[in-house]
């Protein structure tokens, strides 16, 4: 990564000087410090004197002997790396400071030579209280220097760093119309743009120490000041020390620290009496240089960066006291600077680091905190600024993935699924790459930091996300993978944050919160759900259409069921098979809905196929009023016997044809018997078919899967379907088409004559229908059920059959004969119906039939017997009349009566006359 020139705090310090300017200023002010400390008179050594390492008259600092110690204390305190030098480079620590700035001999040897003179003319006065650049030039002459050129070069340099240090920067704020600044500004442009005369006695000399002085020595409020003020003001003091503090560097290894440096930085420190520094600005400072060099050398050496962090860190600690906003000036725009870059890494850290210098960015982190907190802002901006690079990597990923996006090509969403696709998971890797490697080192900082990373990547990718999704309509593979993608990333994203806020105080609610759900898992179940809807409509519309096509033919196929059942059943699979291919993950969850909704669409084609073929008490008959028969109420000749006959023939003729015409008949109840049937078996072949393509698998099993795949309510419609039909069609056929031979005919007039003979032969007619239409495994059902049928109407003509019939008691030898011939009608000589079953449904008929053959008197006994079990009543004279209950049985009030009724007697007549004052037959 390349970056942008770093700018400095200190830019515009020296803006007329240039770096070899500043360096021999620098070098004066730093010689001029050392010899203002020593506590003997400075002589004068030369360098070209080859005993110079005998240091006569040594300076405590200045000559100074280098120690070679195993290792720097400096270096070892800010975490520096050693790099042992095989030779000696200088003997003292001035020589050495001469080197490393990069001053000659013969411009050192002058600057010593200037100070013993100016030493010698003001004997005991320090340093601190004289305007150096003013000093020099007045101890030196043109005849100090190799040429004229270099003297007029050496004193604009002078001028210039009087403008700098008393117009440009003083310490102390400046009055505009100060006539000493006006003066000295006027004698610094004459001497820049022509040579002047500065001797010690003349005019020129003169006016600008009248001047220098002047504006070096004010003070505020009036007091008098123990320094002058003349390299004191920022940023030009900064900029001096910065050149000093660069002599730190090997002239050899730019991003190498000397073994020197504890020797160098004492020497350094003795310029701060004059450039107005202290330990807390010393550190800014000393910060300033580690952090440009680290930048400008390429970033390479994170030692570099490391003690900068380190350095601020101690600046953090005494910070909180800084008073003077001098030193507020001072800090601001030096840590401005810092943050700002530490920022912009940070802003784009998934580009700047990496597994091979992720150790750098614990110190770009620990310079932006440090600065942030020393410049009073506050830390979590800094981290959440950081948070931002998660969304810029995210947009990032984006754009490089195509070309284009959902914004801009709303049409193109082919283009556009996928993307998002390879988004969500590149996103993924990128929100686990954050939490493995940069997190860790943010959570010093930040205590959520991975979780506010994911919260930022949730947010970036939603907004695409949600952009997208407005434009999925149909379950296509690539919007499915889209979806099923960022459903993933969200889960990814949401355990992050939650594990990162384990320990926070609200276990990572607030986190959470940001993360708007993608919801895609809701869209492919809201998508399949109306796909079901489709579908579903779509086959209740054939179930309409194909019910009111559908005319129940048995010749329509050999099964004899309904075609549109059938076609029913296909459209259900058909459906069913489609669901599987839809390219969802969530067939198992989602497949239960699929097969409600085709049950209950399945359900309705059974209620409404079988609905308005009526049930068992549509087809049985009202009984007539209750009437009392005397002796001789039979019907007698054979004119009226003929005339019976006929009508009955006639009956049969009508009937039959109604049959024919009918859509209800007896074959069309057959096919819809055999319709539920079909349909019951084809649901459980459906159900194992869509078992097996979910597959069998545990999990399945293990959370009731297979429970949602039954069709529960059509199948139990179908069973009941089956029963109701069957009794339905049992009951129409003995009370409606067999109505001329049982109701009409059974009976009637002499008993012995109006036998059961008829009526048998025309029920086998209708049995061998049903037995050559109705499927193998439900005919047992469907004759019990006409057998059942069989049994109600042969009791409702003995008990309820009206006043068409009477019977002595010699008439229920007949009945008995011909309970047999019914019984053995559908017992068929062992090929029937199994005689336990026959046995089972007619036992309320052969328990009735002893009352036929009971005497009068005790018939009439046993009624009043259970009248009065019944009705509790006292008054014999006047019994209540049993209501009519249906359910025939030897020991019902009302079964006796109708006995009673038919009886053909006197005694029975009389009772029933004199109790309840019933009227005789109309037939007498």
């Amino acid at each position: 990564m390349h970056d942008l020139p770093l700018p400095s705090p200190f830019a515009d310090a020296a803006p007329n000087l240039s770096q070899s300017e500043l360096r021999e200023t620098a070098y004066e002010i730093l010689v001029g410090a050392c010899r203002s400390t020593v506590p003997k008179p400075l002589t004068f050594v030369s360098h070209s004197d080859p005993n110079r390492g005998d240091r006569r008259n040594p300076s405590a600092s200045l000559y100074r002997s280098l120690t070679w110690t195993a290792s720097s204390k400096v270096k070892k305190k800010l975490g520096l790396r050693t790099a042992w030098s095989g030779n000696r480079r200088a003997a003292t620590t001035g020589e050495l400071m001469r080197v490393q700035m990069r001053v000659s001999e013969v411009t050192d040897t002058r600057v010593r030579r200037a100070l013993l003179r100016l030493a010698a003319a003001q004997l005991g006065r320090r340093i601190e209280s004289m305007v150096l650049p003013l000093e020099l030039i007045q101890q030196l002459k043109c005849s100090d220097f190799a040429s004229e050129e270099e003297y007029e070069s050496w004193l604009r340099r002078n001028l210039k760093v009087l403008e700098a240090g008393l117009l440009l920067h003083p310490r102390l704020p400046l009055d505009k119309e100060d006539i000493s600044a006006l003066r000295l500004q006027h004698i610094v442009h004459e001497g820049l743009e022509q040579s002047i005369d500065i001797g010690n006695g003349s005019e020129s000399m003169h006016a600008l120490r009248s001047a220098v002085m002047s504006l070096a020595w004010r003070a505020l409020g009036g007091s008098v000041p123990e320094t002058c003020h003349w390299a004191d003001g920022f940023p030009l003091n900064f900029r001096i020390y910065q050149t000093l503090l660069e002599a730190c560097f090997d002239n050899h290894d730019e991003t190498c620290v000397i073994e020197e440096v504890d020797e160098v930085l004492e020497l350094i420190k003795t310029t701060w009496v004059m450039l107005g520094m202290n330990e807390m600005l010393h550190n800014v400072c000393f910060s300033w240089v580690l952090f440009e060099r680290y930048v400008v050398t390429g970033q390479v050496d994170n030692d570099l960066l490391f003690a900068s962090s380190n350095l601020l860190a101690e600046v953090e600690r005494d910070a909180k006291e800084m008073k003077d906003p001098f030193y507020s000036k001072s800090l601001k725009s030096t840590l401005n600077l810092i943050l700002s870059w530490a920022e912009e890494k940070l802003f784009a850290y998934h580009d700047t680091f990496h597994d091979g210098n992720i150790e750098s960015m614990q110190s770009v982190v620990s310079l932006a905190v440090s600065s942030a907190k020393i410049l009073a802002e506050d830390i979590s901006l800094v981290c959440n600024r950081t948070r931002k690079e998660a969304d810029t990597s995210c947009i990032r990923k984006l754009e490089k993935l195509d070309s284009f996006n959902s914004k801009h090509v709303p049409k193109q969403q082919d283009k556009v699924f996928p993307s998002l696709s390879v988004l969500a998971r590149d996103i993924s890797e990128l929100a686990f790459n954050e939490k493995a490697i940069f997190s860790p080192i943010l959570k010093r900082w930040h205590p959520l930091s991975a979780g506010v990373a994911a919260a930022t990547l949730h947010v970036c990718y939603g907004h695409e996300l949600k952009q997208s999704v407005k434009s999925v309509t149909e379950l296509t593979p690539d919007a499915v993978a889209m979806l099923m993608a960022a459903d993933k990333l969200e889960k990814d994203l949401v355990q992050i944050a939650v594990e990162d806020s384990v320990d926070s105080e609200d276990g990572g609610k607030s986190i959470i919160r940001e993360m708007c759900p993608y919801e895609a898992e809701a869209v492919i179940i809201n998508l399949v759900r109306s796909w079901i809807k489709t579908r579903v409509d779509r086959l209740e519309e054939c179930v309409d259409r194909n019910l009111q096509e559908e005319v129940w033919n048995p010749h329509a196929n050999k099964e004899c069921f309904a075609p549109s059942a059938l076609e029913i059943l296909r459209i259900i699979d058909d459906s069913v098979g489609a669901f599987f291919q839809l390219p969802i993950p969530m067939h198992a969850v989602l497949i239960p809905e699929l097969v409600s909704s085709l049950d209950k669409s399945l359900q309705q084609y059974v209620l409404k196929a079988k609905s308005s073929c009526g049930n068992r008490n549509t087809f049985i008959p009202i009984m007539p009023a209750l009437t009392r028969c005397s002796a001789g109420s039979k019907f007698h000749g054979v004119f009226r016997r003929k005339e019976k006959l006929q009508v009955t023939r006639r009956r049969i003729f009508h009937h039959g044809s109604t049959i024919a015409e009918s859509s209800f008949g007896l074959p069309q109840f057959c096919v819809r018997i055999n319709t539920m049937q079909h349909i019951g078996m084809g649901l459980k072949v459906l159900e194992k078919r869509t078992i097996s393509r979910l597959g069998n698998c545990k999990s399945t099993k293990e959370n009731g899967t297979e429970k949602g795949l039954k069709f529960k309510l059509s199948k139990a419609a179908s069973v009941e379907g089956i029963h109701q039909l069957s009794e339905a069609m049992a009951y129409k056929v003995i009370f409606q088409d067999l109505c001329h031979v049982l109701w009409d005919g059974l009976y009637v007039g002499e008993v012995s004559s109006t036998r059961i003979e008829p009526f048998l032969e025309e029920l086998n007619q209708c049995l061998k229908t049903i037995l050559s239409t109705v499927h193998d495994r439900i005919i047992t059902h469907v004759i019990t059920e006409v057998m059942k049928a069989s049994f109600d109407g042969f009791l409702m003509v003995l008990l309820a059959g009206g006043p068409a019939r009477a019977f002595t008691l010699e008439d229920h030898v007949i009945i008995e004969e011909d309970l047999k011939l019914l019984t053995d009608l559908f017992w068929s000589n062992g090929d029937g119906l199994p005689s336990n079953l026959i046995e089972k449904h007619c036992t309320t008929v052969k328990e009735v039939l002893p009352l036929f053959c009971m005497d009068t008197e005790e018939l009439i006994k046993l009624f009043r017997q259970l009248i009065l079990e019944m009705y509790g009543s006292s008054d014999k004279s006047n019994l209540p009349l049993p209501t009519t209950s249906g359910q025939w049985s030897p020991r019902e009030p009302n079964t006796l009566l109708r006995v009673l009724c038919r009886r053909n007697d006197d005694t029975a007549s009389k009772f029933l006359k004199k109790n309840y004052n019933l009227p005789k037959n109309r037939n007498h």
